[in-house]
């Protein structure tokens, strides 16, 4: 029953028997556009919350190769717009094949009673001029990497540069100037430290190196069109734009807004406000004076923002409401139907993220994770907070024994290897490429491979890097119950990583925990479509959508307490091994002034032998563990 295509440029996928459901039972159909670091998904989910439709395409990953720009890592936003438009397109064809028309074949009822607030929720609408009989597809929610950093020019639509990716480590230097040796100096308004993780960092990066950017902010008239985002804020803006004919710009003119969620991550929204705080703002961006103008209104996760434009390129979109926005991690959360205080759930993605819902009320941390905005549903409706930690490096640590030092020659392949050893054998693998993220907070951190005798081969290599994503989960896992004082007694968990029934069965082993997989997997666009859907009243209310979640799979604890606890003081040292790795001050001769301990910038680095040279040492080194290891793929 499941069909698709699968090249090297995108991967669609239909599930057939659920669109022949769907045409019997005159089912209304729900969207997600999922922008991820590494791919952006187009998914269209049926009324039963199940996936009918898909496509997914990769874009392109760019590290600047100059030696000073060492830790840089960028994303083109047109291209990945262009993704988008793309994976709608082919979501949408692939559908119209199958006899259903996102834009001429009305299916005019939800296939169970209608309740008296979803007619009243589409009769508001409709008196706004959105009619959702008009397109069985009733609306699109949008959910994205976080932190990722663009600014453009509203007026032409250009973007000034590429976007800064959330784990670029450029600002390093910024963060530790701003935190004047206080990294917390800002917590008890904005529930994070000062890292370069945020995008606040990245918006004074911008307005201290673009030249174009100064001039246009020195201008009385062109300081109103300067626009920074988040990449939620820059899709909805493509989506109720219209075609601009300036060369490097897609849209101009859309909405200019942000959901909570998203807005909690950059450093500058006063958590107990739930607005932009001014001094905030100028205190990160000192010395520049950066007008309020430039930042995107912030409006609730859930409710009906515009309908996308006749004339943005997407014409499948014409007429559908734009009903939800949601960063990455929360929509996971959402869409893993964590509605409760005390609930979570944990992500295995090109990062690791555990994520718990503390409700309404704002759990300050004191053991090295964040307090974030969850959602909010509805503009009238009180913001739900979480508590998170994050890791850097998960998937992409597999990615790398894939691509880097060529031990494997897909994910999958990991765990083959990592079973043909039944223990890791003292071997521990600490993926801190950029650093440790939380709960150590320690940019002077790098990663190592511990352990290793000669009797290890690449299984050892292989197991190590997997269980580094449980070990890092324990990690914000003890912390999460030490900040929130509940004692978690299950963990759901989703993500690419939740495939690898290695990983999932030492996760709870290591936790002394159940592991617990949903039936259906995708729980990020899952949650951008559940929120946009309520907006709209496709479903009534959390009830409802909780009762589409099922559980497809539980892993059980099977290690003794003492195998528990050497396993973990192993992980332990190892961790200690990473840290301290890189020059913590600038060891120019004119200059003496020490920096604080793990912070480290890419002058300072090129100074003591580090940049360039340090990579292409690197990737020597990494090709030869390969060989030792007998997995090194010839090119």
């Amino acid at each position: 029953n499941m069909g698709g295509t699968d090249n090297e440029n995108i991967k669609i996928v239909v599930d057939k028997a659920l669109v022949r459901e769907a045409i019997d039972r005159n089912l209304n159909l729900v969207g997600a556009i999922d922008q991820g670091t590494s791919s952006t998904r187009f998914v269209v989910y049926s009324f039963f919350g199940q996936i009918m439709a898909s496509a997914q395409m990769e874009h392109t990953q760019h590290f600047p190769p100059e030696e000073d720009k060492v830790g840089w890592h960028e994303h083109d936003v047109i291209e990945i717009w262009k993704n988008v438009m793309t994976c709608i397109d082919a979501v949408a064809k692939a559908l119209k094949s199958n006899g259903i028309n996102l834009q001429k074949n009305p299916l005019k009822t939800v296939g169970i009673t209608n309740s008296e607030k979803r007619h009243a929720v589409a009769k508001a609408l409709k008196s706004n001029g959105i009619n959702l009989q008009k397109n069985p597809l009733k609306t699109v929610g949008i959910t994205n990497q976080r932190e990722t950093t663009v600014v453009w020019n509203a007026e032409t639509g250009v973007p000034y540069c590429n976007a800064i990716v959330w784990d670029d480590l450029r600002t390093v230097d910024i963060a530790a100037e701003i935190a004047q040796g206080e990294a917390d100096r800002f917590r008890n308004k904005t529930g994070l430290p000062l890292a370069s993780y945020f995008a606040g960092t990245k918006v004074k990066w911008f307005l201290d190196n673009l030249p174009s950017l100064k001039m246009d902010l020195a201008s009385p008239e062109k300081r109103t069109k300067v626009r920074f985002g988040t990449i939620d804020t820059w899709l909805l803006y493509q989506l109720t734009g219209t075609k601009s004919n300036v060369k490097g710009a897609a849209n101009s003119g859309g909405m200019f807004i942000t959901d909570v969620s998203n807005a909690s991550r950059w450093l500058f929204l006063n958590l107990h406000t739930g607005q932009w705080d001014e001094e905030l703002v100028q205190a990160i961006c000192a010395p520049h004076s950066l007008p309020m103008s430039a930042l995107p209104e912030i409006r609730s996760s859930s409710e009906v923002y515009a309908v996308c434009s006749k004339s943005c390129g997407v014409p499948t979109f014409d007429g559908v409401p734009i009903a939800s926005i949601l960063g990455d991690q929360q929509a996971a959360l959402f869409g893993q139907c964590a509605f409760s205080p005390g609930e979570a759930k944990c992500t295995y993605g090109t990062g690791l993220f555990l994520m718990m819902n503390t409700g309404e009320k704002i759990v300050p941390s004191t053991h090295g994770l964040l307090t974030t905005a969850a959602y909010q549903l509805g503009p009238e409706a009180p913001i739900t907070y979480a508590l998170e930690g994050s890791v850097s490096h998960s998937g992409s640590t597999i990615q790398w024994l894939r691509d880097q030092v060529e031990l494997i020659q897909d994910a999958p392949e990991s765990e083959v290897f990592a079973l043909t050893t039944q223990h890791n054998d003292g071997v521990y693998f600490v993926p801190a490429f950029s650093g440790l993220f939380a709960p150590h907070w320690r940019s002077d951190a790098r990663a190592c491979i511990v352990g290793m005798t000669a009797s290890c081969h690449k299984g050892h290599v292989c197991r190590a890097a997997l269980e580094a994503a449980a070990y890092q989960t324990k990690e914000l896992f003890d912390a999460i119950n030490k900040d929130s004082h509940v004692s978690l007694q299950s963990l759901k968990v989703d993500g690419g990583g939740t495939g690898n029934n290695l990983l999932m069965q030492f996760q709870a082993d290591i936790l002394d925990i159940k592991v617990v997989k949903p039936a259906v997997m995708e729980t990020t666009s899952r949650g951008a479509a559940f929120a946009a859907g309520l907006a709209v009243g496709v479903w009534q209310d959390v009830e409802e959508v909780h009762s589409l979640w099922a559980i497809s799979q539980v892993f059980e604890p099977s290690i003794s307490a003492e195998e528990r606890a050497l396993y973990w003081k192993g992980w332990q040292k190892a961790v200690e091994k990473s840290k301290g790795w890189i020059q913590t001050y600038d060891v120019a001769e004119d200059d003496t002034t020490s920096k604080p301990r793990g912070i480290s910038s890419s002058n300072a680095l090129s100074k003591v032998g580090f940049g360039a040279t340090s990579m292409a040492i690197a990737t020597v080194c990494a090709f030869a563990l390969g060989v030792l290891l007998g997995g090194a793929r010839k090119k």
